[in-house]
């Protein structure tokens, strides 16, 4: 087991809608992640802090993980369909949720989005002028 405490976070890749018939439980999303994660079981029990059987049990229902585990295992494989899983069971969409923002995050989109609106202020005067001087 990871006793060091350290989770290696791999980038989150997207569950396709097309998957999510597959998610019908907890455990099918589960073996959903482990199997699209290209890791060996036994290193996400490690990374997941749990142990090997148990994540076998989960997999196919038989056991369920701990909170932390389960988050663990989302962080190792980068893919958070039981996260998905839970959402569609509860009636919600999940392409209609968004991470939260720091705020640094906030302000570089801000400014993201004031400098493409200056962008095409300057290419519609721009425009203008040539249209004035032809």
């Amino acid at each position: 087991m990871n006793t060091s405490g350290l989770t290696f976070k791999r980038d989150l890749k997207p569950v396709p809608e097309a998957d999510w018939h597959k998610l019908a439980n907890e455990g099918a999303a589960i073996k959903y992640a482990c199997e699209n994660s290209g890791m060996q079981d036994k290193s996400i029990a490690v990374e997941a802090n749990t142990d090997n059987a148990v994540l076998s049990n989960a997999k196919i229902s038989k056991a369920r993980l701990p909170f932390e585990s389960l988050h663990a295992l989302m962080d190792a494989t980068g893919c958070e369909a039981p996260l998905y899983a839970h959402l569609l069971r509860r009636g919600y969409d999940p392409r209609s949720l968004r991470k939260l923002e720091t705020e640094t995050e906030r302000a570089l989109r801000e400014a993201s989005e004031a400098l493409q609106r200056e962008r095409e202020k300057t290419a519609l005067l721009t425009e203008l002028l040539k249209g004035k001087a032809a």
